[in-house]
């Protein structure tokens, strides 16, 4: 089984999740995982909020470690949903994601966003397909 540090390692290669948004991996288990990023000025809209685009990454990001940390086939994103729940307050937003249903082609993740003050964020759905 991976090491944290090994994840890390591999996921470093989605380049936009990890140096453009710079989002972080926390922790990770197989079928669970926990993303966070910082917010900078980079990820705000012109209300000054973090942009939608930024929070989905985060979601989509999250839902990938936990369905391809430790999985022996890897899963790609079919199609992706996110409910967007209230702004974030905070400086930092973190994503944990969760497998919901494991087949032997298909899975169904969900990631719920939260910052750091307790602001639920967003609820995201991702359906992937295993390759």
């Amino acid at each position: 089984m991976p090491s944290l540090e090994e994840i890390r390692e591999r996921f470093q290669n989605d380049h936009f999740a990890t140096d453009a948004a710079g989002i972080v991996i926390d922790s990770a288990e197989p079928g669970r995982a926990v993303c966070s990023m910082v917010l900078e000025e980079r990820h705000m809209n012109e209300n000054q909020v973090p942009m939608g685009g930024a929070v989905f990454t985060l979601a989509d990001f999250v839902c990938a470690v936990a369905a391809n940390g430790y999985a022996e086939r890897k899963t790609v994103s079919q199609n992706a949903s996110i409910t967007f729940l209230a702004p974030a307050k905070g400086k930092r937003l973190t994503a944990e994601a969760f497998c919901l249903r494991e087949g032997r082609t298909t899975a169904l993740y969900a990631a719920d966003v939260k910052d750091e003050l307790g602001t639920y964020v967003a609820h995201a759905t991702v359906n992937g397909y295993k390759i």
